[in-house]
């Protein structure tokens, strides 16, 4: 066996946090120059952690440093690592299947990059508040954009006193968030746990959310332990402190590996648009009824999103939402090379789907 095809094994060192035959291939032509692959787990001040066949490295990255901040090294890609030399460095890392983005600041306009290589972007949304839908909306734009599938977790569940409320805050989360799947959690006494757990053995998860979402805990109550440092939330609003500081990748024990994020207290969009449509699918499709085809759903003559709203099939809310999401997208795409991120976009969605189908043949094959 050759040593290329003897990476791409199934027992593979590296296939727990997610090597596949898929990245084998693409990193073929780096394994005949002698370099070996590994994940980044963790990136801080020009070194980064990563995991690789034979452990865990620390190894430069002054040559993966581009101007472009969406080009640099971060946490979940897999990097293409010199481990023999003196000091150990990342020469390169592999193209991105998918990619978690945001806007740093509106006045600059610039993207920073949370996670790569996501299946899964888990939002945490506490129940100790009541529910800003339009903060949902705002995160699950991202989470689209990126190329991963959304998952919205309603954390502190135990927090609602009966059953029939929490069903009710659920299926409300639900209409604002069509084709994405809303679990209800409780790190406390465990409910909802065994689901949670079975979505996230099937790739890698990133995990995001405001301060006092209950991040911290959700990630310890998923790894088994206390891996992740908790700061309890203030009653007044919910908030905590940032617990988590770095972002870090985490070998799940039921499968998967799990990336946690700081708190996040902006969540800009950034070159979202395709994401925003996706938020608001029942818009997208009143809208191809619309009279003009150019339509932009204010007070336009036979405007088919109008006339739902008007009719109260539409819920106002939802609409303003949509209006406001792509108002803020549409600034900040005026503000950057829109072409070169679209193309970016796209490619990193191209390997995504190539990616998951590798993953499904892949669990189709351990399922015979």
């Amino acid at each position: 066996m050759s040593s290329s095809s003897s990476l791409s094994s199934s027992a593979h060192p590296l296939a727990p946090y997610g090597w596949d035959d898929a990245w084998a291939a693409e990193f073929g032509p780096h394994l005949e120059r002698g370099l070996v692959p590994g994940r980044v787990v963790r990136v801080d001040r020009g070194q980064c952690d990563v995991i690789t066949a034979g452990g865990l490295v620390r190894v430069d990255t002054e040559f993966v440093t581009p101007n472009d901040p969406l080009r640099v090294i971060c946490t979940g890609d897999w990097a293409v690592v010199d481990a023999g030399g003196d000091p150990r460095y990342v020469q390169e890392y592999l193209p991105r299947r998918t990619a978690f983005v945001r806007s740093t600041s509106s006045k600059r306009s610039e993207g920073q990059i949370l996670a790569a290589n996501v299946d899964f972007a888990i939002i945490a949304v506490s129940l100790a508040l009541e529910l800003d839908l339009g903060r949902i909306e705002r995160f699950l734009a991202l989470a689209w954009e990126s190329g991963a599938q959304p998952l919205v977790v309603l954390t502190k569940a135990d927090l609602v006193p009966d059953a029939v409320g929490l069903a009710y805050l659920v299926q409300d989360v639900e209409t604002t968030a069509p084709g994405v799947q809303v679990l209800a959690v409780s790190s406390t006494d465990g409910d909802g746990l065994d689901g949670l757990g079975a979505v996230v053995s099937g790739g890698t998860s990133v995990l995001l959310g405001q301060s006092g979402a209950g991040k911290s805990t959700l990630a310890n109550a998923l790894l088994g332990e206390d891996v992740m440092a908790v700061q309890a939330a203030r009653d007044v609003d919910g908030k905590g402190r940032h617990t988590t500081t770095t972002r870090n990748l985490l070998l799940l024990p039921g499968g998967g590996v799990l990336i946690d994020t700081p708190g996040l207290r902006g969540v800009g969009l950034f070159d979202a648009e395709s994401g925003v449509g996706q938020v608001f699918s029942e818009i997208e499709e009143l809208a191809a009824s619309c009279r003009f085809q150019d339509c932009a759903h204010e007070a336009e003559p036979g405007c088919a999103v109008l006339a739902a709203a008007g009719s109260g099939v539409l819920p106002e809310r939802r609409l303003e939402s949509y209006r406001k999401l792509l108002r803020e997208n549409q600034r900040i795409v005026a503000k950057t090379d829109a072409r070169a991120r679209a193309e970016l976009r796209k490619e990193w969605k191209r390997r995504g789907a190539e990616g998951r189908a590798a993953m499904e043949v892949k669990r189709g094959v351990r399922g015979r």
